[in-house]
């Protein structure tokens, strides 16, 4: 049966060990699955199963930020056990991760804030301001007329040699 205590501890990983015995360019993912290990073997997971240690996502980013061959030597977590499952993050979060989080939180907010922001747009406009938008789409309407018959009249008075004659490819001149 599952522990309902929880359980938290910090740990320091060492992983050069570990990735230093493998090919460049599978250094991070070994250095990842180090982590897991680790942390299956001294939280006592049941059969130190991988699948039920999970890595922040921060986290994982900041593994894999140098790329795949250079990974860091040793890393700081906290391993937080919560019935079968392990969760492991930041001992310390640095700034950069606390602002990207603060980023992914604003940008995933639950949609009631927008719904409000809708209703205020849709309040409704009194009779002068809908005949104050009727009178300027009739103006801009006017204007853009206006400016076509200018354009039509000075084309008229051009000759064949100043109107502009887009080159064609020599593949279709043939």
């Amino acid at each position: 049966m599952a522990d309902t205590k929880t359980l938290e501890r910090e740990y320091t990983i060492p992983l050069r060990r570990v990735w230093l015995r493998s090919s460049q360019y599978d250094r991070t993912r070994k250095a990842v699955i180090a982590i897991k290990q680790f942390i299956a073997r001294h939280m006592k997971v049941e059969d130190r199963d991988q699948d039920k240690v999970k890595l922040d996502v921060y986290l994982n980013n900041e593994v894999w930020f140098r790329g795949r061959a250079n990974p860091p030597s040793k890393i700081k977590v906290k391993a937080i056990k919560e019935g079968d499952i392990v969760k492991v993050t930041f001992v310390e979060t640095p700034k950069h991760v606390a602002f990207l989080k603060a980023k992914h939180a604003k940008r995933h907010q639950p949609s009631q804030k927008k719904e409000e922001k809708k209703e205020e747009k849709v309040e409704k406009k009194t009779e002068e301001e809908k005949t104050n938008e009727k009178e300027k789409e009739q103006s801009v309407a006017e204007q853009h007329s206006k400016e076509f018959k200018q354009d039509a009249k000075a084309e008229k008075h051009l000759t064949k040699s100043e109107k502009v004659i887009h080159p064609q490819r020599m593949a279709l001149k043939k």
